[in-house]
């Protein structure tokens, strides 16, 4: 999976990535490059710094060549993208993007002078959603369930392998594959490029890529009829509404919440709707132990009382 964000790095980072010890580069997570700063390689477990090499920073030059290579030298068809601050690359990696905010009418209309990258890797954790499956399926069918944490505490990876679950099924177990919708607005569960699923999402899974979670929700429902829904990071009123269609729709749906706790969840106004008629079955909580080298999952039940706490090594 690294191999394939080199291409995307200047000569010297991808040097740099490319010398690091082998046990260091499966940790790889991000790559931060500001424009006059020396760049940062983050590992799970701290900030990798090559001690024999003096850093050199990165420049406008370098921030510049790196644009147009993302854009295939054509940054007009990179035009959405610019709008939303970030694009996806062939193998499901995600590059944000940063720089002069070019508003009109008061909306973010693109981006412009980009100076700040970060490269985010993205790495499939095939089978991290399977202590879950005894506390997400019953009664020959899968829960609601939404998934809590802060950034990088692997929501997204759990809510990927699960989507994945579901549409192949277990067989060994009598779960039947389940037609699955995702509705993926930053392109990071299924990694979609040109429309393709550059995850491993499953083979009865449709994918909404780029699109407004409130919008695609509808949309799903009505152009696919998925038993499931997946949605990534919701959070305004209008994504809460959205739900409460779905769920009362008859759909199973999968999602992701921001907060460090489902108390601080409660605390959020948009949630209070969602949270206090009981639509989700369950939830989740997820924490990052051990240096950042494990996560942590509390599974809790709609009335938010805990059922179990597993702790898995798969960061």
């Amino acid at each position: 999976m690294i191999e394939q964000i080199l291409e995307w790095l200047p000569d010297f980072v991808r040097s740099a990535v490319i010398q690091m010890p082998e046990d260091r580069r499966r940790n790889l997570e991000e790559i931060r490059l500001r424009t006059g700063q020396i760049p940062e390689i983050i590992c799970s477990d701290g900030l990798w710094i090559d001690p024999d090499k003096k850093q050199r920073r990165f420049t406008r030059h370098d921030a510049a060549a790196m644009l147009q290579k993302i854009s295939g030298y054509s940054l007009y068809t990179m035009e959405e993208e610019l709008r939303r601050g970030y694009i996806t690359v062939r193998g499901g990696h995600r590059i944000g993007l940063a720089g002069r905010v070019i508003t009109e009418n008061g909306r973010v209309r693109r981006l412009r002078d980009v100076a700040f990258f970060n490269v985010r890797i993205a790495r499939q954790k095939i089978g991290a959603g399977r202590p879950l499956i005894d506390y997400l399926y019953q009664d020959h069918r899968w829960l609601s369930t939404l998934f809590i944490g802060a950034p990088q505490t692997g929501k997204t990876t759990l809510l990927r392998d699960l989507a994945r679950f579901i549409s192949n099924g277990l067989p060994e177990r009598g779960i039947p594959g389940e037609k699955t919708g995702i509705i993926d607005e930053r392109s990071e569960i299924a990694g979609c490029v040109g429309g393709v699923p550059q995850n491993d999402v499953g083979p009865r899974t449709d994918v909404l890529d780029a699109c407004p979670k409130a919008e695609g929700m509808m949309m799903m429902i009505r152009s696919m009829s998925p038993g499931v829904l997946a949605v990534d990071e919701i959070g305004g009123r209008e994504d809460m509404d959205a739900l409460v269609e779905a769920l009362n729709a008859g759909v199973t749906v999968l999602a992701s919440a921001h907060a460090g706790s489902l108390d601080e969840l409660r605390k959020r106004p948009s949630f209070l709707k969602v949270l206090n008629i009981h639509l989700f079955e369950r939830y989740v909580v997820l924490t990052r132990t051990r240096g950042k080298r494990a996560c942590r999952f509390s599974v809790l039940d709609e009335l938010g009382g805990t059922m179990t706490t597993i702790e898995e090594v798969w960061r």
